[in-house]
């Protein structure tokens, strides 16, 4: 069957996320260890997905953390206050002086550079939001008394703790008992999973979820690391042969579960500041392919699948159907790279236009 979503009328949010919002320090030209300043800015996988619905596509969001109560917790406020997001549903822990019981986690990000990768260095051990256990959220009234049309969270919440799994399994069961439709990302993050079991907890985790997701969000090696599925046949690039092996996975992938939308991204990095990109959404038994762009220039690659996930979702929430949801997504994230940050800082004006495939002259 196809997707359906309820309409907005009597819900206060059209999504509501849960997930770690960090504090990311960005190094800018220099590297994580010989700078000597840095700019931040707030981010999350999950949180990311409500920021692009929100300051991209106008869409009323919502993000389920916990935060700890200090002069780093206020900033995250006051950076979230920037992107919009309703911050009612913070859980805010008092702060015990020091961080030995609870912190709020912070990411040091380069951008790399040609032939120098991407790097992410983060320090999120014991932060508030890994804290969380089932019963701590009154999840009923969220989706019952206050309402939300649609759920996101994913692997990156689950893998930051013993208990985060249970808190989204409570959350989801509540959002798809309110008529929500519940979206997962995969998100993949060795450095989380590797103290913790590895794969093996991580496919255990996500294939106990699974049956409670309607939208499953990933790229092959989410479905390979984090489900268990064996991709055959890529050769690494955005190409007729690796689309035929993705959708060879997402076939077995909703022959196991009840997944009513999978969607992924393509993407070869020939280099951090060279990509091809490409998306792939599955519905009702049809796959519906965005416009492959190769050597698509990075500037930043942080927050592109995040975002191409709040363009797809952007889509389905506003009735546009499968293949203009994956277009929205696949433009969406690549706008994203283009910027500095975890989050969007585009429009939905340039979206469509780079949907119609227009050039990049100036606008002025």
């Amino acid at each position: 069957m196809p997707l359906t979503v309820k309409a907005k009328p009597g819900c206060r949010w059209d999504l509501v996320s849960l997930g770690e919002v960090m504090l990311r320090f960005d190094p800018g030209d220099r590297r994580i260890w010989t700078t000597r300043s840095f700019e931040v800015s707030e981010g999350g996988g999950e949180y990311n997905v409500a920021r692009g619905l929100k300051r991209c596509f106008g869409l009323d969001t919502a993000v389920v953390t916990a935060i700890v109560d200090n002069p780093v917790g206020r900033l995250l406020e006051d950076l979230l206050y920037q992107g919009g997001v309703d911050p009612a549903l913070i859980r805010w822990v008092a702060d015990d002086g020091v961080g030995r019981s609870t912190r709020n986690g912070l990411n040091f990000t380069e951008r790399g550079f040609g032939v120098r990768a991407a790097l992410g260095c983060s320090d999120r051990g014991h932060t508030a939001v890994s804290q969380l256990r089932a019963g701590d959220i009154d999840w009923d009234e969220i989706f019952g008394k206050f309402g939300a049309r649609w759920f996101h969270t994913g692997g990156i919440f689950c893998a930051l703790s013993e208990t985060t799994p249970e808190v989204a399994l409570q959350a989801m069961t509540a959002a798809r008992k309110h008529g929500a439709v519940t979206s997962y990302d995969l998100n993949y993050r060795e450095s989380l999973w590797k103290a913790i079991g590895g794969k093996k907890r991580a496919q255990e985790i996500n294939r106990r979820l699974a049956p409670l997701v309607d939208v499953m969000l990933g790229n092959e090696e989410d479905f390979s690391a984090a489900l268990g599925f064996e991709v055959r046949g890529l050769d690494e690039q955005v190409s007729n042969v690796e689309k035929a092996a993705f959708k060879n996975m997402i076939e077995a992938a909703v022959k196991e579960f009840p997944f009513r939308v999978v969607a992924t991204t393509l993407r070869k990095a020939k280099t951090a500041t060279l990509n091809d990109w490409g998306a792939i959404c599955y519905e009702n038994g049809a796959f519906y392919e965005a416009r492959d762009r190769e050597n698509l220039e990075i500037f930043d690659r942080v927050g592109g699948g995040d975002s191409f996930a709040s363009g797809l979702i952007y889509g389905f929430l506003t009735g546009q159907g499968p293949q203009w949801a994956v277009e929205c997504g696949a433009a969406h994230g690549a706008l994203a790279m283009t910027t500095p940050g975890d989050t969007s800082m585009v429009t939905l004006k340039e979206v469509t236009q780079v949907m119609r495939g227009s050039g990049a002259r100036i606008a002025r």
